[in-house]
């Protein structure tokens, strides 16, 4: 006990002000790394919680470039279906466009473009893309078909009146295409006259429309997924052949026999796809975890509100120095860490990042908006959404069912080290991610820096008081993680 050390969280330091050389804090760039190959242009994270990312979070922070971890707390399938509805939301080229075959159902038909939530089907002779291509149904062939028994073949838009481009058409000339049929698809056929991809309109505006957004080679948007240990190979499978660009290994304690084996196997059998791994609060930790494999590293033990593990289990380091001990480790190898937790307001993203942290994540900033799950709750004349965590009884009990499919009366025996609570709704998440980046930007401009690595570089804490936090103008309402 005689060689205590002291744990400082981001409310105990402040950044000393440096000279700054930028004209503008828009000039200041916070572009990252949020696995060893795959980068941010925004350093921001939404939590893998069942109340914070799904895909449509998902999409709206790739669009903007930052990213989402979609939960596990569901089954494996409506998971991998999530991932690809984010893979699916905008690309350059769909790959694999979903196809009907002709003597399908308009109902039918219908049906499979609301299940997989697209506006059109390649028609080809068996209903799949080694099929030859015989026309394409969309929106505007069944907008006024009131008879839905009829056959697709007999509404559809047949091939003779299909304009069609080859594979490997570049955009400028799809967008000319597309401008001078004024259409909206244009199938692509190989010599052969089979389909090898579909462009949109849609997707092309919308790769236009979000110059930041986080992109993969195909122009898809990238997404995270977590896993747990006990499925990890199971889940890990369905979501890689869903497109998912990178792994979670996501447990409370990852510094465990159990969750470095878990590494070493899903980087065995999977070396190309980038794994991230947490929680852990040590450089002990973090060498482990390294040496097992990990292309990321996820800091954080007990620092968010809805989770009860200090209290619980009287363990936890307190978050600043967690990332600062992480960090000095990992950045010896290039891994890039991930701040989990802790995030009060804009400026503990400044503070995280100039400790060597590679990106932040929080669950408290995204589980009020409006693209996180469930639904805004009212409630003596304010707005809320509901904010759960992941160790909670109420996140136990509804995970166990989605997965049973059904009601659960029984109360559930478990050990909890969480809880649900509710946040102000705050709109779009949008406005969120805009508010915590331009904080970091107004950080790297007092650190006398030009990006996160000069911050780093540069970055000088000073300790202060509970006076000084005081005085630093933490009064009122707050946000925290």
């Amino acid at each position: 006990m005689d060689n205590l050390r002291l744990g400082l969280t981001y409310s105990d330091v402040l950044l000393v002000p440096k000279k700054t050389y930028l004209k503008s804090r828009s000039e200041a760039d916070v572009r990252t790394h949020f696995t060893r190959n795959v980068k941010l242009n925004l350093p921001i994270v939404a939590a893998n919680m069942a109340t914070v990312c799904e895909s449509k979070m998902s999409i709206a922070l790739a669009r903007l470039g930052a990213i989402g971890i979609i939960h596990q707390f569901c089954t494996a399938q409506f998971q991998a279906a999530e991932v690809r509805r984010v893979k699916r939301s905008t690309s350059f080229v769909i790959e694999k466009p979903i196809c009907v075959a002709p003597n399908a159902t308009v109902a039918g038909a219908v049906e499979l473009l609301e299940d997989k939530g697209i506006t059109s089907l390649v028609v080809t002779n068996d209903g799949f893309m080694t099929g030859e291509v015989v026309g394409i149904f969309t929106h505007k062939d069944y907008q006024f078909e009131e008879d839905h028994s009829k056959l697709v073949l007999s509404v559809m838009t047949p091939r003779d009146k299909l304009v069609v481009g080859e594979p490997g058409i570049s955009l400028l000339e799809a967008k000319e295409l597309l401008h001078i049929h004024r259409i909206e698809k244009l199938p692509l056929l190989d010599p052969s006259g089979r389909l090898a991809g579909l462009i949109t309109s849609k997707d092309i505006v919308k790769l236009e429309r979000y110059p930041n957004a986080n992109r993969d080679s195909k122009g898809r948007l990238v997404v995270c997924a977590a896993v747990g240990v006990k499925d990890a190979m199971k889940r890990a499978e369905l979501l890689i052949d869903a497109g998912v660009d990178v792994l979670c290994l996501d447990i409370a304690h990852c510094h465990s026999d159990y969750a470095i084996s878990r590494i070493s196997e899903l980087k065995a059998k999977w070396p190309d796809v980038d794994l991230i791994a947490g929680n852990v609060a040590t450089g002990e930790a973090a060498t482990a975890l390294i040496e097992a494999g990990v292309d990321g590293i996820k800091v954080g033990v007990g620092p968010s509100p809805v989770c009860t593990t200090r209290i619980m289990a009287g363990a936890g380091v307190p978050q600043l120095t967690a990332v600062w001990d992480v960090c000095r480790v990992a950045r010896i190898h290039g891994i890039p860490v991930c701040a989990d937790g802790g995030i009060t307001y804009p400026g503990d993203v400044s503070k995280a990042l100039a400790a060597g942290a590679s990106n932040i994540m929080t669950g408290s900033h995204f589980a009020p908006c409006d693209e996180s799950p469930g639904p805004i709750i009212s409630k003596n004349g304010r707005r809320y959404k509901r904010y759960m965590g992941s160790a909670s009884y109420a996140n136990n009990h509804e995970t166990k069912e989605k997965v049973a499919g059904k009601r659960i009366r029984k109360q559930f025996n478990v050990h909890v080290e969480g809880v649900p609570i509710l946040k102000d709704y705050r709109g779009s998440a949008e406005g969120v991610v805009e508010g915590l980046v331009k904080g970091l930007r107004s950080g790297i401009s007092y650190c006398g820096a030009r990006d996160i690595k000069g911050m780093q570089e540069n970055a000088e804490f000073i300790r202060i008081t509970a006076a000084g936090f005081h005085e630093s103008g933490s009064r009122g309402d707050k946000m925290s993680d």
